[in-house]
C-alpha cells in the first residue's frame, strides 16, 4: 500500500499527464533513436516501455533509428577502414553492404524485438521496403584555401531523402503497428544509400505532418554560451543562435534538421537528452521535459 506522500506523488504525475494524453491522442510522433539511449540495457528497456505506453494511450509513435557505433564495430572486425568527410561516413560498396547488414538486420530487429517484448506490436522496415524512402546521391562540396571553386567530393553511397511513402506508414499505423525504420534509402536506379538518421526522421516527420519530432541525443539539449539549456525557442531565435556562434559543430546538423521539420509543417521539434531514463515519456507527458523545444511560433 502507498503511504500518503507516495500516493500524492503518483496522483500528481497522473494528473499532470492527463491533458497531454488528451492533446496527443490520435497524433503521430516521430522519434529518432540512437546514441547512449541505444547502448545501455536500462535505457533500452525504458525506451521500449515509453513507446509501448504511447501506443497504448492512443498516440502513434514512429521510430527511426541510427547505428553508427555498431557499423563501426563490424567494419573494424572485417578490417574495413572507416573514413569520415564533413561528419559523414564515406560509404563504398563494401561499406554499404555492412551498413545494410547492421542497420537493416541487427539493429532494426533488436529494436523491434525489444518493443515487442514489452507488449508492443512493432514492425521493422528499411527504406527499400515498398520504396519507403526514395533517395538520391548526396553531393558534398568543400572549399579549400587557394581554390577558386568548392571541391566536389564523392563519398560513395551516401544519400538524401527525395520522397517518403506515407501511405505505407499510415497503413501500418492504422493497423496498430509501430513502424521501426532503418535509414537506408533506394535510388531510382535501385542502388542503396546510407542516410543520416536525423535527416530521415525529419523528412518522415515532415511527410506525415507529425505533431512532434523528437531527436534523442547524448547531451542535455541546446545550450547557451554559459552552459544553460535553452528551450521554448522559435525558428527565428534559433537562426540568431546559429548566426552568433552559439550553435556550431556537431549540433548544427541536428538543429537544421529540427528547423526544416517545423518549417515543413511539423508541430514542434525537440532535442532530447537520451541518457535520461524514460526521456520520451518525460518529454511527452510532463510540463518540464528533458530537452530543447523548437517551434515555428513567433515570439512577441
Amino acid at each position: 500500500m502507498l503511504n500518503r506522500d507516495a500516493a500524492t506523488q503518483v496522483s500528481r504525475i497522473l494528473t499532470e499527464a492527463l491533458p497531454y494524453i488528451q492533446r496527443f491522442t490520435g497524433k503521430t510522433i516521430v522519434i529518432k533513436y540512437g546514441g547512449n539511449a541505444m547502448e545501455s540495457e536500462e535505457l533500452q528497456a525504458s525506451f521500449a516501455k515509453d513507446i509501448v505506453l504511447m501506443k497504448t494511450v492512443g498516440i502513434n509513435p514512429v521510430v527511426v533509428h541510427g547505428g553508427g557505433p555498431q557499423i563501426g564495430d563490424l567494419l573494424k572486425r572485417l578490417n574495413i577502414a572507416s573514413e569520415f568527410i564533413e561528419g559523414m561516413r564515406v560509404t563504398d560498396s563494401a561499406t554499404m553492404d555492412v551498413v545494410e547488414m547492421v542497420l537493416g538486420g541487427q539493429v532494426n530487429k533488436n529494436i523491434v524485438n525489444l518493443i515487442n517484448q514489452h507488449g508492443g506490436q512493432a514492425l521493422g522496415l528499411t527504406g527499400k521496403d515498398a520504396n519507403l524512402i526514395r533517395a538520391r546521391k548526396l553531393k558534398v562540396s568543400r572549399r579549400t584555401p587557394g581554390m577558386d571553386k568548392p571541391e566536389i567530393i564523392d563519398i560513395g553511397h551516401v544519400g538524401e531523402v527525395t520522397e517518403v511513402n506515407v501511405n505505407l506508414i499510415n497503413r501500418l499505423i492504422s493497423d496498430d503497428f509501430i513502424p521501426v525504420i532503418a535509414p537506408i534509402g533506394v535510388g531510382e536506379d535501385g542502388k542503396s544509400y546510407n542516410i543520416n538518421a536525423d535527416l530521415v526522421a525529419g523528412k518522415v516527420a515532415e511527410a506525415l505532418k507529425a505533431e512532434k519530432l523528437m531527436l534523442l541525443t547524448n547531451i542535455a539539449g541546446l545550450m547557451d554560451k554559459e552552459g544553460n539549456v535553452l528551450t521554448g525557442l522559435s525558428t527565428a531565435q534559433v537562426d540568431e543562435l546559429i548566426a552568433d556562434g552559439t550553435i556550431y559543430g556537431g549540433m548544427l546538423p541536428k538543429i537544421r534538421c529540427a528547423l526544416d521539420a517545423v518549417q515543413g509543417g511539423v508541430g514542434s521539434a525537440i532535442i532530447v537528452d537520451g541518457r535520461v531514463p524514460n526521456a520520451v515519456l518525460l518529454e511527452v507527458f510532463t510540463d518540464t521535459g528533458v530537452g530543447t523545444l523548437i517551434t515555428n511560433q513567433q515570439q512577441d
